[in-house]
């Protein structure tokens, strides 16, 4: 394990990822490069293709994220995640899409592997929490406890396509592994249509096809913490990968001297306050760095960097909130420039 102390340094990615700046480096011979932006999953997406002029890739990229989020939404009503949520009390056992059954399968191992620090079925907990209001409303605890009694990750049980809930009170948020699992199909999907050069930015999850059309990686900003959006604090060389983080100035609000954000414990129903500020993953998959973000956040700096370096080829930064950087195994050779500010 290694340590460095800095005032301040990555966390919630603020993807400057030099979609214009990159082209600067480029010879005015090469075209330029071409994106597209959209409002979907409750964020903002944009996708931008360096080695390609065909308008049309973009179109089916948003149409693909317009057509995941009607599936895979909790609030849509008609989706196949708000079915699963609002079943009848004597509903226990259904046939799901290979995409839903890919993605709880992810949810529950990880809820396994953190012994239920990150839990799947946080969804009562999550929907009890408001944390884009302007009222800043912390819910009473007896509906907070009551929430928290509903969320147990062993009450879901999947055997191939087979989703099986063991308990009525049971529901399921997605939220942590979604957008991650699309810009994986994302890729797939640029891949195919012979993409070599591409960003994939679905609100801060970024996901890099391949590297930049002068064979060098691409350049990820991370945000400083609490900082202006704009306010790159380091720079990571990126090839071929995703960069994922999670942090608790993403969606959150201060009250009465705390800041209360949406990672939320599942055992208690409160945010956690462990002492870390954010967790940011690079790994060749998004919906690893989507899930592990939330994970090791989770589960605190201890087991959280062990856990990361027990896998192979993913790498992780833990921001203490004395703002101290600890990475794991490899992380280092990333890092490019650290901006001091």
């Amino acid at each position: 394990m290694k340590k460095k102390d800095l005032s301040a340094l990555l966390t919630l990615l603020a993807v400057v990822f030099f979609g214009c700046g990159a082209a600067l480096l480029f010879s005015k011979s090469r075209r330029e490069p071409i994106s597209r932006s959209a409002f979907l999953l409750n964020t903002f997406v944009n996708i931008t293709l360096y080695d390609s002029q065909d308008e049309a890739i973009l179109d089916h990229c948003v149409d693909m994220c317009q057509e995941y989020e009607n599936r895979f939404s909790k609030t849509i009503e008609g989706s196949e995640l708000y079915k699963l949520n609002h079943r009848s009390a004597d509903e226990t056992t259904f046939t799901v899409s290979d995409d839903m059954a890919a993605m709880i399968s992810e949810g529950l191992h990880y809820s396994e592997v953190s012994h239920g620090a990150y839990d799947l079925t946080i969804e009562p907990l999550s929907s009890l929490w408001n944390f884009t209001s302007d009222e800043h409303v912390i819910p009473a605890e007896d509906d907070i406890t009551a929430a928290a009694e509903r969320v147990n990750w062993k009450n879901v049980k999947l055997d191939g396509n087979t989703l099986t809930f063991l308990s009525p009170d049971t529901t399921i948020d997605l939220g942590s592994i979604a957008k991650g699992y699309i810009a994986d199909r994302m890729k797939d999907y640029l891949t195919e249509s012979g993409v070599e050069s591409a960003i994939i930015n679905l609100g801060g999850n970024v996901l890099c096809v391949g590297e930049r059309t002068n064979h060098q990686p691409f350049r990820i900003g991370l945000q400083k913490p609490f900082a202006d959006y704009a306010t790159v604090f380091a720079d990571l060389n990126i090839d071929d990968m995703s960069v994922v983080s999670s942090g608790v100035y993403e969606r959150h609000f201060e009250k009465n001297g705390v800041n209360y954000h949406h990672l939320l414990n599942p055992k208690t129903g409160y945010p956690y306050q462990n002492g870390l500020v954010s967790v940011t993953i690079v790994s060749p998959r998004s919906v690893d760095g989507d899930v592990l973000s939330t994970t090791c956040f989770s589960m605190g700096l201890d087991k959280g960097l062990e856990l990361i370096n027990s896998m192979d080829g993913i790498y992780a930064y833990f921001i203490t909130d004395d703002y101290k950087l600890i990475y794991s195994d490899g992380a280092e050779a990333f890092i490019d420039e650290i901006k001091e500010k």
